[in-house]
């Protein structure tokens, strides 16, 4: 994941500024003692970029005067970590940036329902089929190429031609990332578990191995690799940056519902064991309100927002333009992708 330099640097100056006018690898999780938050406050288990969790805390503490403590954590670190917690977790809400530790929470029945007035502010495409999570952010998987090395009729026209031998070393991937993890678990939901095992083998046999979507990224600049697949938001925030890091790239989005236009959904749920859940359903709703999601358009962080009616950062390619395929995001196994990752040598 990008660096919080390179992430959100003027986001939470933007928060305080608009309500004082008005009137993308984790630490690990906090160990303190106590059973949750205060009266009045809400325990936030934040697995998004430290920097969008805390600027969405602290525009809903300035808006409400609820106090949000954040713990932050990678995806899975904090979604495991709720589960074994279980009714007794001090956590009230859970972030993500990733549909699959959202799917994992909800697999174990621990989220409560979101209110109805929060789930219609999201298009039900980018929540949980359950009802029990929504969207609050959402990233494109892209294939980063290096536009000397590879021409537009020589790249790839599915994420699946990637497993071909003439891939061999020319891209790179990142497996031991919960983004990529994320994109493994989609090319099992659009294609099955008997193609898709086959193409994590081909990929295992191609892929040349990083560690980060901005290392691909930068092997793809160098030429020290003609492509990879990452996630839209490091190549348009480097652009942004300057393009020290990308200014030999360009960027492909599949096309035609294919696995390899997967859109990752960013989650956000009420645990059940909240010892404040009406507090929690009220910063769910922030997030995913207009000013909650206009707050991460007018962001850095290069995200796209999925509210309805509030459009991304305009540096982004319109979310209405991506043919993403249909995919129920709850659906998605985690646990099962990463042990197929490990079965093939990947992990």
């Amino acid at each position: 994941m990008r660096t919080a330099r390179h992430l959100l640097a003027a986001l939470a100056v933007m928060a305080t500024a608009s309500l004082t006018a008005c009137g993308g690898d984790k630490a690990s999780p906090s160990t303190a003692a106590g059973t949750g938050a205060a009266k009045g406050s809400i325990v936030l288990y934040n697995a998004q970029h430290e920097e969008v969790g805390k600027a969405w805390a602290d525009a809903f503490t300035a808006k409400t005067g609820i106090k949000v403590e954040i713990r932050n954590g990678s995806d899975f670190e904090l979604a495991n970590q709720i589960v074994v917690e279980g009714a007794a977790s001090p956590a009230d809400v859970f972030i993500t940036e990733n549909s699959p530790a959202m799917a994992l929470v909800s697999s174990k029945d621990l989220f409560a329902s979101v209110d109805a007035a929060t789930k219609a502010q999201v298009p039900a495409q980018y929540s949980s089929s359950k009802g029990d999570w929504v969207g609050v952010a959402a990233r494109s998987t892209v294939f980063v190429y290096n536009s000397s090395q590879l021409t537009d009729d020589r790249l790839p026209k599915s994420i699946m031609d990637l497993a071909k031998p003439e891939w061999k070393d020319r891209f790179g991937i990142s497996p031991s990332g919960a983004d990529f993890q994320a994109i493994v678990s989609a090319v099992y939901a659009v294609q099955g578990d008997a193609a898709a095992t086959a193409w994590l083998q081909g990929i295992k046999d191609n892929a040349k191995i990083y560690r980060g979507n901005g290392t691909i990224m930068k092997a793809a600049n160098s030429g020290e690799v003609p492509g990879g697949v990452i996630y839209h938001y490091y190549w348009y925030g480097d652009q942004a940056d300057g393009g020290a890091n990308s200014s030999n790239t360009k960027l492909e989005f599949f096309g035609g519902k294919d696995a390899g236009a997967f859109l990752s959904v960013s989650g956000g749920g009420v645990l059940k064991s909240s010892k404040h859940a009406a507090e929690a359903q009220r910063f769910l709703a922030y997030m995913t309100s207009p000013e909650g999601q206009k707050l991460l358009a007018d962001s850095n962080a290069l995200e796209y927002t999925v509210g309805t009616g509030v459009p991304a950062n305009p540096k982004l390619k319109p979310l209405a333009e991506l043919d993403i395929p249909a995919v129920d995001l709850n659906t998605l196994n985690g646990p099962k992708v990463i042990e197929n990752m490990q079965q093939v040598g990947l992990l």
